[in-house]
């Protein structure tokens, strides 16, 4: 049973001296703490000679003296010593929050950092693309290593499977386009323009893009998805071990799907666009369907049609690209499969958009406006 602690304070040699006595350990405590704050210490020095016993709830309460009262230990056995200076690093006081940082500061460090990893980006998405015409002509070299099936199974899953919504969605959007057109050009008594608007925007413009922004949430975050998953099962590492390119199998049979069904999905899209443009002016402005489909193939050139067969493989090759790049880029836990997930369909529409203004402004340079 160790003996229950004390302290005593004396004057020695003109010099206070604060005597412990007995256990400092949990149990043998007691009221000490409690007695401590009734006696000023200042900066007495604090011996450790006549204790018999310490924990970490003795050693705390002669390191909160030290801190607090800047006394001095003496008489201490190594034990003890090493006790306290355990203690006394466990009290370093840790910052919850980082020093503020000036609001400029933080601004400016943020679009550096985006800077840098959108440049990272574009030249990982061009050495990939450089990797994935490796293996195509890898592909066309050796015809026996393309997986059919696989490029099958794409088209099911990107197009075929993709026909739902997409045309209730270009179908809507069709309305919508119409009833706006309307209410806007019946302040001037030119409804019959509607039509205009309902054929040029949606062969030229709304109806690639808007298949494009829906493949890349739809496809290409399925890549991301499933590329990832692969990478963190070791899947994609085991593949390049039994000699098997994760290029040709993975990414090449995705990437051909897409090109290819996009421009389908495209016109399959105006076509719905135009649908629902076409019903809302039959039942809204009384136009017949005849008299629409006619104005139709007088004011929409086949040039815009053209734009859209165009652009479509391109975005395709684009959204599939980003998918594909950043499920081979997952690494770590299931954590990064979602933020790769969601970087393939943010870089994916992004880069879309960018492209549809440059095919927009070289078209016109070519005389197709």
């Amino acid at each position: 049973m160790n003996p229950p602690a004390d302290v005593s304070l004396s004057d020695e040699g003109g010099r206070r001296v604060l005597h412990f006595h007995g256990a400092l350990t949990l149990s043998s405590i007691d009221d000490l703490p409690q007695r401590l704050g009734t006696i000023d210490v200042g900066q007495a020095t604090i011996d450790l000679s006549d204790v018999s016993a310490m924990d970490t709830v003795g050693a705390w309460l002669v390191h909160r003296l030290v801190r607090d009262q800047g006394a001095e230990v003496t008489g201490a056995s190594e034990q003890q010593r090493a006790l306290i200076e355990e203690v006394s690093k466990a009290d370093q006081m840790v910052k919850m929050r980082p020093d503020r940082t000036p609001p400029l500061y933080r601004v400016l460090d943020q679009i550096g950092t985006a800077t840098i990893l959108a440049g990272r980006t574009l030249v990982g998405l061009l050495g990939f693309f450089g990797a994935l015409l490796i293996s195509t002509w890898a592909v066309i070299t050796h015809p026996r290593r393309f997986r059919f099936n696989a490029v099958v199974q794409q088209f099911e899953v990107v197009g075929v499977h993709a026909l739902p919504i997409i045309g209730l969605m270009s179908f809507l959007v069709g309305i919508v386009i119409a009833q706006q057109g309307a209410v806007q050009l019946r302040q001037f008594g030119a409804e019959v323009f509607t039509i205009n608007l309902i054929g040029r925007s949606a062969v030229k413009e709304l109806g690639v893009l808007m298949t494009a922004i829906m493949v890349a949430g739809r496809s290409g975050s399925a890549f991301a998805a499933q590329i990832g998953s692969m990478k963190l099962n070791e899947e994609v590492d085991a593949m390049r071990t039994i000699g098997v390119s994760p290029m040709e199998a993975l990414v090449l049979p995705r990437v051909l799907a897409t090109v290819l069904m996009m421009p389908m999905l495209g016109f399959y899209a105006a076509m719905m666009a135009v649908l629902g443009g076409g019903v809302f002016t039959w039942l809204s402005l009384d136009i017949p369907p005849v008299t629409f489909i006619q104005r139709i193939r007088e004011v929409v050139p086949m040039t815009d049609l053209w734009q859209t067969l165009i652009k479509a493989p391109v975005f395709g090759l684009i959204i599939a690209m980003a998918g594909c790049f950043q499920g081979i880029q997952v690494e770590g836990n299931a954590e990064a499969v979602g933020l790769r997930t969601t970087a393939a369909v943010v870089q994916a529409i992004f880069l879309v958009i960018v492209l549809d203004a440059f095919f927009a402004v070289f078209f016109t340079s070519v005389g197709w406006p």
